[in-house]
């Protein structure tokens, strides 16, 4: 069954938008009658039925409505900063919201590689991506912001730094997270400058570990977001 975006939900039947219109009718060859599913990104399941397949307005009437709940008991905000190849980070914001992800901050760091985002565009993989892995829940898109900026929006979570500085760190499958948000943050290819990670230590981020090779950028992110969603089950 095929599932479609549709942010908000307010009348019965639903109106698609005209993009994905086009692409019920035109793409699926979406008829009347044929049954889908609506999604508002926030947790509503809507199953529903096409009752006028027009390309431009192609409307559904909703015939059952379920609320799902987080598969987390916690709020998992990946903080990364972006790849100079914008290809490598659409990669992660795919395969993270397949995974499960509830918000993507674009890391702003002193070594980065990449200042202009492009944040259409990444709203576009994060919806194309739910869509794709039937999922009900959208990742939010923040706005860059630096490190210092997370904290202080966030002054009540499990702040986790990876980084490549020698020190003590504990493997993040083993850390113990206290607070309902948990926020891991990921660093350029030149890694954190020695400033950020000062900041970090001064102010009780946990660093961790994600294995003995070295990974890029998307890969660590990947991969960090990948155990954060084994912790309910270690």
């Amino acid at each position: 069954m095929h599932l479609f975006y549709a942010p908000n939900i307010t009348s019965d039947p639903y109106t698609l938008t005209e993009e994905e219109s086009k692409h019920a009718v035109r793409v699926l060859r979406i008829t009347v009658g044929d049954k889908i599913i609506l999604v508002n990104g926030l947790g509503l399941w809507c199953e529903a039925e096409i009752v006028d397949a027009h390309p431009k307005k192609c409307r559904a009437t909703i015939t059952n409505k379920t609320e799902l709940l987080s598969p987390r008991n916690f709020k998992l905000v990946m903080a990364v900063a972006p790849t100079k190849n914008a290809s490598r980070i659409e990669w992660f914001l795919e395969k993270a919201t397949e995974i499960g992800v509830d918000e993507v901050i674009p890391l702003i760091s002193d070594h980065g590689e990449r200042l202009k985002i492009k944040t259409e565009r990444w709203e576009k993989v994060l919806i194309s991506a739910m869509k794709q892995s039937l999922k009900a829940h959208l990742p939010t898109l923040s706005e860059p912001l630096k490190i210092k900026s997370i904290f202080d929006r966030y002054s009540n979570a499990d702040h986790m730094i990876a980084h490549c500085r020698e020190m003590d760190k504990v493997h993040l499958i083993k850390t113990n997270p206290t607070q309902s948000t948990v926020i891991i943050y990921i660093g350029p290819e030149g890694d954190f400058s020695v400033k950020e990670i000062d900041y970090a230590m001064q102010n009780n981020f946990i660093p961790i570990s994600l294995g003995e090779a070295r990974l890029r950028t998307e890969t660590a992110a990947l991969t960090a977001c990948h155990i954060a969603n084994l912790w309910k089950y270690v």
